[in-house]
C-alpha cells in the first residue's frame, strides 16, 4: 500500500489526473542506489498501467547493475517552464525484474497489457519490438507524491 501524501495536499494530482499526466508523458528520471550509497539518476521511457510504472532498460546499463544489488529506486515525472506550470510525480518503492533479460519477446503474461501500452505510447505499434539489449522493471510504488502547481492560482488566499 502506497504512502499517502501529506504535505502539499491542495496541490496534490488526483488519481485521475495522475493516471492521465502519466500516459502523457514520455520521459522520467530514475534513481538507484550504488554499493558505496551514491545515487545514480539517468532517463527512461516508461509506461503506466494504472498501478505499476514499467521501465524499459538496457541490461548492460548502470541503473541494471545496481538494481541488482539494492532493488530501491525514485522516479520523477515532471514537467512546466513557468512557475505556475510546474508539476509532477515522484513514485518510490523497490524495483521487480520481470520477464527474461535481456527481453526476445518469450511468453510473459505479465508483460502483454505493459508491452501493448509501450509499445503504442513509443513506437505507434501494436506490438513490442525487442532488441535483445532492454529488459523489464517494474516499480509499484510504495510511496507517491505529486504536484500541480496551476492548482495554486485557484486557491484563495491564507
Amino acid at each position: 500500500m502506497a504512502v499517502i501524501q501529506r504535505r502539499g495536499r491542495r496541490i496534490m494530482m488526483t488519481d485521475e489526473e495522475r493516471d492521465a499526466y502519466l500516459a502523457q508523458q514520455r520521459t522520467c528520471r530514475v534513481a538507484t542506489v550504488g554499493p558505496d550509497g551514491r545515487p545514480h539518476v539517468g532517463a527512461l521511457w516508461f509506461c503506466w498501467d494504472g498501478t505499476s510504472l514499467w521501465l524499459y532498460s538496457i541490461t548492460r546499463s548502470l541503473r541494471w547493475s545496481q538494481l541488482g544489488r539494492d532493488p530501491r529506486i525514485a522516479v520523477v515525472v515532471d514537467d512546466g517552464v513557468e512557475y505556475g506550470e510546474l508539476r509532477g510525480i515522484e513514485l518510490s518503492g523497490d524495483a521487480v525484474f520481470v520477464g527474461e533479460a535481456p527481453r526476445t519477446g518469450e511468453p510473459c503474461p505479465e508483460l502483454v497489457v505493459p508491452e501493448q501500452l509501450f509499445a503504442a505510447k513509443y513506437f505507434d505499434m501494436e506490438v513490442m519490438p525487442h532488441d535483445g539489449r532492454h529488459a523489464w522493471l517494474r516499480l509499484t510504488p510504495e510511496a507517491v507524491t505529486s504536484w500541480d502547481f496551476g492548482k495554486l492560482a485557484a486557491l484563495p488566499d491564507i
